[in-house]
């Protein structure tokens, strides 16, 4: 009888475990300024896995051998007519919330399957959640776009 509760508690506090983490996840995708923007993050041993002649394993002066590197990925798109913007200027500021100091980083032009996405190599240092603040400059527009993501990293 006492297993049977404990199991049964057990599933609960794992079930409010999963939709606490799942509430406090950042989606990877935002609105702001008429633009649609959505940011992945892949381990940079993934793009080191390419062969030495695919496009990728080159991009961005090729993925370093520093732990706990990440390659960010950012796409934006017109939110009205859903045309990919494919001339802007694209920066992120990595900061974590238990790190002093931040990084930016300048995130480059990368055809893929011709479509223009922006990306880059950072590295995560340490367990932390991370504010990773996206810049968008576009020819033609007024003012940059900034949109602020989140991400967990645990080693």
């Amino acid at each position: 009888m006492a297993v049977r509760a404990w199991l049964r508690s057990s599933g609960v506090l794992i079930a409010m475990m999963l939709a606490i983490g799942t509430a406090m996840a950042n989606d990877g995708y935002q609105k702001a300024g008429g633009l649609a923007v959505y940011l992945g993050i892949v381990p940079a041993p993934v793009v080191r896995g390419h062969p030495s002649g695919h496009p990728e394993s080159t991009m961005h002066g090729g993925p370093g051998t520093a732990p706990h590197q990440q390659h960010l990925v950012v796409a934006v798109f017109d939110d009205q007519t859903g045309a990919r913007v494919q001339n802007a200027s694209v920066s992120a500021t990595i900061s974590g919330l238990g790190h002093v100091g931040q990084q930016t980083i300048q995130l480059e032009p990368m055809k893929i399957e011709n479509t223009i996405t922006y990306g880059g190599f950072v590295t995560l240092s340490g367990n932390d959640r991370y504010a990773i603040a996206v810049e968008i400059t576009v020819p033609g527009r007024s003012r940059p776009i900034s949109v602020t993501f989140s991400s967990d990293h645990v080693q």
